[in-house]
């Protein structure tokens, strides 16, 4: 069984800036590609970012490209998401998944390719 954990959401002011962390367990991490998605209030949840499981190679919503950046250390079994200047639009719960492939050779970027989520961290940006 595998166990997300994430942390960093907050109240920011439109322009700053946060970090997420999310802390895996329960499996080797460094086998397995790792997302980020987003549900705002009223919607379905949506891709943000992704990141292979070896950390060379990254996915990115058109959305958040170029102000977020996802990044992994398989020595910490941790996964983050660096986002840049926040929009008010940016606003959502946040959450990480694991892959369920091992060694994807391409990315993930829908939620039935993830089989593992974390609980989520309310991200608030105020304009």
């Amino acid at each position: 069984q595998v166990q997300l954990v994430e942390s960093g959401g907050g109240l920011v002011q439109a322009g700053g800036s946060l970090r997420l962390s999310c802390a895996a367990s329960g499996r080797t991490f460094s086998n397995y590609g790792m997302g980020w998605f987003r549900q705002a209030p009223g919607k379905e949840r949506e891709f943000v970012a992704a990141i292979s499981w070896s950390g060379g190679r990254t996915y990115y919503a058109d959305s958040v490209k170029g102000r977020f950046t996802i990044s992994r250390d398989n020595a910490k079994n941790t996964v983050y998401l660096q986002m840049n200047s926040l929009k008010p639009e940016d606003t959502a719960v946040y959450y990480c998944a694991a892959d369920r492939v091992y060694r994807r050779s391409w990315y993930a970027n829908s939620t039935d390719e993830y089989d593992y989520w974390g609980q989520g961290t309310q991200v608030t940006v105020s304009s």
